[in-house]
């Protein structure tokens, strides 16, 4: 067997705060009045939950027994978080604090069918491009650039590239931060792309290039469909990895960012990429059917 690569994350850190809306979104808004909107959502529940794409990746990996590198930036209120994530022996080196701002914070809805409605501000995660990805360890690394401020995500995957390091490109929520050009310039550079079907269809439209063109370019493209699993292009091919059907569906946060992590142990591992999309299912799946994104504990063996 093949050394253990290392895994470097870059991404967000935040604290989410989680609204449920016992309703259907649909039913409040008014399609001929969405120019002009003015809805209210009553939320019985709220909660306050760490979450952020990387804290949430590298929760997941923790629970995996992988101790990943996380890049990111917390605020002047992000002590609590940062002693959470060296609790799990993570490498947090990497890691800043800002005195000035927040930590970043999103508000969360979600509705009876799992649809959300999120605000974002970005706090602390606008100075994450001051943070340098480190320099591959002697056994080698491969690393994720996930959703982060603008500049830290053209940043991270540039540094990877250029010290040869193979690298998840994993837009998220800051795809649509990007036009076609610098989408490109992000393909160009990474190793895999993983994206949901909705960040799929607005990748492939601004790039212009269509799925299995992506897939060329790139050793698979990654999309996941929620329910229906995921399907896996390489090389202009696709095949479908069948999803695990969850014990309930609580609470959708958190279910991609399980996803990733599961794709990460794998190819540090030098899996194929199927079997690294199988583990990623059986993982979201398990995350679904607990609240928030970081609550769940893993409950089989890898």
């Amino acid at each position: 067997m093949s050394e253990i690569r290392d895994v470097v994350i870059c991404g967000s850190l935040a604290f989410d705060t989680l609204m449920q809306f016992e309703g259907e979104f649909s039913d409040q808004i008014l399609p001929e009045r969405v120019a002009s909107l003015s809805v209210s959502f009553l939320v019985p529940t709220l909660r306050r939950e760490f979450g952020g794409c990387a804290g949430n990746v590298a929760y997941n990996m923790h629970l995996l027994g992988d101790k990943p590198t996380v890049v990111a930036a917390l605020g002047v209120d992000g002590a609590d978080y940062l002693k959470r994530m060296q609790d799990w022996g993570l490498d947090c080196s990497q890691v800043r604090q800002q005195s000035d701002v927040h930590t970043a914070q999103a508000m969360i809805m979600t509705d009876r069918n799992n649809n959300q409605i999120t605000a974002f501000h970005p706090g602390a995660m606008g100075f994450a491009h001051e943070i340098a990805v480190p320099q591959a360890s002697s056994k080698g690394c491969i690393g994720i650039v996930s959703p982060d401020g603008r500049q830290a995500m053209q940043l991270h995957a540039a540094q990877f590239a250029a010290q040869g390091t193979p690298f998840v490109f994993d837009p998220g929520q800051g795809l649509p931060m990007f036009d076609g050009t610098e989408l490109g310039a992000f393909v160009a550079q990474a190793t895999w792309i993983t994206v949901n079907d909705y960040e799929a269809d607005m990748l492939s439209q601004r790039t212009g290039q269509s799925f299995a063109d992506l897939s060329r370019r790139v050793q698979a493209l990654i999309v996941t469909r929620s329910e229906a699993g995921c399907d896996v292009w390489m090389q202009g091919a696709c095949t479908t990895v069948a999803t695990v059907p969850a014990t309930d569906v609580i609470d959708p946060t958190g279910c991609g960012d399980a996803f990733r992590a599961g794709l990460l142990h794998g190819l540090a591992r030098s899996w194929d990429v199927l079997r690294c999309c199988e583990l990623g299912n059986r993982l979201g799946s398990l995350k679904i059917a607990h609240r928030g994104g970081q609550n769940h504990q893993l409950n089989f063996s890898v």
